[in-house]
């Protein structure tokens, strides 16, 4: 049965939903919003950084981050530091089951980055187990509300998880690295292409020229899973990769303590 407009618009009065974040009420002129205004507006954004990953320059020296990175590799941009609201909203994405947050998170990728043109966007897809688990891929609820926040394809096929990777949440970031080298395969542009035209009929790509792509992920830690993803791309045959991701890990020196 539908619940009247009158009795909702009452029920929202009298319980209105809280702020996921911090547990205040939200605004009644956004009643189903999960996170209030004040915690979006505490979210920092990331800007400036290494012109290819965006992570803080050191005091001396060029970025300590990218150098290793597959040369197909070349942009990765991430929206707001990873503080309390931020984490907040990546932990009940991921443990909640609120899969919505997926399009706030989509919203500040887009307000942060350019929207690019013929580029697919590829989320970091799960393990079997975990996607069981969960129930949907956090990665893929921010890819598909980016890719209509920015009338882009989505493709969940080109880039697969293979073998059982454990959480990486407590990992320092040597063991981030060992943790997913050769967690992922990717399928060749032509084939994948082949297979699934009609959901890039708008993405041109040249003659002999697969498509751009961008990967898509909820955190960049250290850039461990961004990098093994990338590579597994560059293997398959992918040559113009990029990275978004929801919230970046706040390096050690720019935590206040």
């Amino acid at each position: 049965m539908t619940i009247p407009a009158t009795l909702l618009a009452l029920e929202r009065f009298l319980l209105p939903n809280a702020c996921l974040a911090c547990g205040r009420p939200v605004e009644p002129s956004d009643p189903d919003a999960l996170v209030c205004s004040r915690c979006r507006w505490r979210m920092k954004p990331v800007v400036g950084g290494c012109p290819r990953c965006g992570q803080p320059m050191p005091p001396i020296g060029p970025c300590r981050v990218c150098p290793d990175w597959p040369p197909a590799l070349r942009r990765a941009r991430s929206a707001v530091w990873l503080g309390p609201e931020a984490r907040a909203v990546v932990h009940r994405l991921k443990y909640g089951g609120l899969s919505r947050l997926g399009t706030l998170a989509a919203d500040l990728i887009a307000r942060a980055v350019t929207r690019p043109s013929h580029t697919l966007l590829l989320p970091i897809p799960l393990t079997p187990a975990r996607r069981r688990h969960r129930g949907y891929n956090q990665a893929a609820s921010i890819a598909q509300a980016l890719g209509r926040r920015w009338d882009l394809p989505v493709a969940q096929q080109v880039l697969l998880r293979h073998g059982q990777s454990t959480s990486q949440t407590r990992m320092a970031a040597g063991a981030r690295s060992t943790n997913v080298a050769g967690a992922f395969l990717a399928t060749t542009p032509p084939a994948w292409v082949g297979r699934a035209a009609a959901d890039v009929a708008h993405v041109a790509v040249g003659a002999g020229k697969p498509p751009a792509v961008i990967i898509v992920d909820d955190v960049f830690t250290t850039g461990a899973t961004i990098t093994a993803a990338a590579t597994a791309l560059v293997e398959a045959g992918w040559s113009d990769i990029g990275a978004v991701t929801f919230a970046r890990a706040v390096p050690i020196e720019l935590q206040v303590l």
